[in-house]
């Protein structure tokens, strides 16, 4: 019988990101969609108004700017998480 997975990320609600980082974000949320969208296609999917795992079809597979906003969050908040363990972890962000 296999263990429950109880995942324990590091809490990084106390890290507060300053505005300059927005650029940043966008930037890393558009890269994020598009690591995703490459392997996809690399799995042999493709773009399909509803994801169907059996044809391998996804909406989603468009490019970052026609994504619905949702969508568009869902990847920020993975850029926003990121950026946010860095600072916890003591690194420090310098353009």
């Amino acid at each position: 019988m296999k263990k429950e997975y109880r995942p324990k990320p590091i809490d990084t609600s106390d890290v507060m990101l300053p505005d300059e980082l927005d650029v940043l974000i966008e930037y890393m949320s558009k890269n994020v969609h598009e690591v995703w969208a490459e392997t996809r296609i690399k799995q042999g999917w493709t773009y399909g108004p509803q994801r169907d795992d059996t044809l391998k079809t996804h909406p989603c597979l468009i490019p970052y700017e026609e994504l619905p906003e949702e969508e568009k969050e869902f990847d920020r908040n993975t850029s926003i998480g990121t950026l946010k363990l860095i600072q916890k972890l003591g690194f420090k962000i310098l353009k």
